[in-house]
């Protein structure tokens, strides 16, 4: 397995060869584990097509079922089938998505013609033998979180907007029907419903009825913490135990932060509360020289998720503009830095040729010395250009 860094990604290509291919008979096929960062992955093939007479392909989060609640992850992958007589002619298709409880797998239905793959002179299938790559790529950003809250198990994501055809999760049937339980939202409440074939997700917007967790994007583009140890705060709800001292903290300065909240769900309440600990917990571990353009727009999300639970925040909103507000002095006292670097780069520069030129001057005052020496009874009169001769009258 490659690694390598593109841009603000790490990317990863796995390779997986499959033997005896023509005798599958699984509807089903996984590759072993392959780790990015601290995430697990594997690709997830149907060799005689998902109900279609294709070859369907698919990327898949590991042990999804296990992953802690509103867990995502976000990650731009393609899936390659290998032509092993010309890799020109090798068939890569790709992807970008944002994983979640509902769409652990994402990919094509219809990669390829199962007729082009079995065709022996096609060179996908050499000695019985299938080869396909995955190369995934998941934001370095999201696994210095990962690093600084001590677990694997999600991370901070951009839902993707899926634009490519033919990208779709194994199953149709992934997008669950809530409990008898669950109230059902109002049309005020859903903001859009997409196809049901491609089992993408319903967008709703925070409201107090209980709504089930895996079907539901609080809003578009924000980035969600991950998911640690959750504790009780204040009989309110579970919420993850890293943001509840600053939680504790800012509620003893604003009870209203509380008062405000007491009316509603327990659900809406630990989303409301986990929304307003990202942003606390942001504020609080990052420092001002890691405010670049990507911290900045991480923290904009972040604000604008917050803000869809009407707290009272105008105690905070001075604090997050100023944060926001740091990305044109850090460029500056990048700038600076830069600018200060040339100037000792260029003053050890000229050190440097002040020695050479010392050198130099004593060297020429040798050859000076030299030279003088060299000259005594040597006369100027001295005619070079004549004859040698050779004698005569």
């Amino acid at each position: 397995m490659e690694n390598q860094q593109v841009g603000e990604l790490v990317s990863e290509t796995f390779t997986w060869t499959i033997e005896n291919f023509s005798k599958l008979k699984n509807q089903k096929l996984y590759s072993e584990v392959f780790l990015i960062g601290d995430w697990k992955w594997r690709i997830l093939i149907f060799p005689k097509g998902n109900n279609v007479k294709q070859l369907s392909v698919y990327l898949e989060v590991v042990d999804a079922s296990d992953l802690p609640f509103l867990w995502t992850r976000y990650a731009e992958f393609s899936l390659t089938v290998v032509n092993q007589l010309n890799s020109n002619k090798s068939i890569t298709k790709d992807s970008k998505h944002g994983f979640n409880s509902s769409e652990s797998d994402w990919g094509f239905t219809s990669f390829m013609a199962l007729s082009e793959l079995c065709d022996s002179n096609k060179g996908f299938l050499r000695n019985d033998k299938c080869i396909i790559e995955a190369y995934v790529s998941v934001r370095k950003v999201d696994i210095k979180i990962l690093e600084d809250q001590g677990t694997g198990s999600s991370a901070t994501i951009e839902p993707s907007e899926q634009e490519d055809q033919g990208q779709e999760p194994s199953s149709v049937d992934s997008v669950q029907v809530p409990h008898s339980s669950v109230t059902t939202p109002s049309s005020e409440q859903v903001v859009a419903f997409q196809d049901a074939p491609s089992s993408r997700q319903v967008f709703i917007e925070p409201t107090d009825s209980y709504v089930d967790p895996s079907i539901v994007k609080v809003h578009d583009k924000v980035p969600f913490t991950p998911v640690g140890k959750l504790m009780d705060f204040r009989g309110l709800g579970k919420i993850e135990k890293v943001f509840v001292p600053l939680l504790e903290e800012v509620c003893s300065w604003h009870p209203s932060l509380v008062e405000c909240q007491k009316k509603r769900s327990r659900t809406f309440i630990e989303w409301a509360f986990t929304a307003l600990g990202r942003v606390l917990h942001f504020l609080k571990t990052t420092k001002v020289k890691d405010m670049n353009e990507d911290a900045c727009e991480h923290l904009q999300l972040l604000w604008e998720e917050l803000e869809t639970f009407k707290f009272d925040l105008a105690w905070l909103e001075p604090s997050v503009q100023t944060a926001l507000n740091l990305k044109k002095l850090v460029e500056r006292a990048g700038q600076v830095q830069k600018q200060r670097e040339d100037v000792d780069a260029l003053e050890i520069e000229v050190k440097r040729l002040k020695a050479r030129l010392a050198v130099a001057e004593i060297d020429l005052e040798v050859a000076k010395r030299d030279l003088a020496k060299a000259e005594v009874g040597f006369g100027n009169d001295t005619n070079m250009n004549r004859e040698l001769g050779y004698g005569g009258h």
